[in-house]
């Protein structure tokens, strides 16, 4: 398999079924309340940097890289199941690093789901530490906020 990162849409219908899947994941795993994850057209704007991973055609993940003025924030981290274990995540976030190093922000945080166990290594292995709540997101029970400083 290889695997390429590149800026991509959230309207590709390949990118749109992923999104679509990590969305009814979320919703299945977590209260309404505690689900941070963006709309498809949030997606969409200029604050936001989307990426998806492909091999050949095929879209095998996706992720995205928001604009929070004094920090960059991951969202919308996805890789379809069948290509889970195989470097796709690495390789996305890897890219989101690389955005927010090219465009100055000094910290990456994130908000992830706490039953999540296999992103919170994948976050840990590439250098994110738990950290407090970070605005606009208040504490919540099903929550886990890390960051990385660049």
């Amino acid at each position: 398999m290889t695997i390429d990162v590149v800026p991509g849409d959230p309207r590709d219908p390949q990118a749109t079924a992923l999104l679509r899947q990590s969305h009814a994941l979320m919703e299945s795993l977590f209260p309404s309340e505690d689900n941070f994850f963006l709309d498809i057209d949030d997606l969409c704007v200029p604050e936001i940097s989307f990426f998806v991973a492909r091999d050949g055609d095929m879209v095998l993940g996706t992720a995205a890289l928001a604009d929070k003025g004094s920090f960059s924030e991951v969202k919308s981290m996805f890789v379809s199941p069948d290509a889970r274990g195989k470097g796709v995540g690495e390789a996305l976030l890897a890219q989101l690093e690389k955005e927010a190093r090219a465009r100055g922000f000094p910290h990456m945080k994130l908000e992830t789901g706490d039953a999540l166990h296999a992103a919170h290594r994948l976050y840990q292995r590439a250098g994110f530490a738990l950290c407090d709540a970070f605005p606009p997101y208040e504490k919540a029970d099903s929550s886990i906020f890390m960051e990385k400083a660049l």
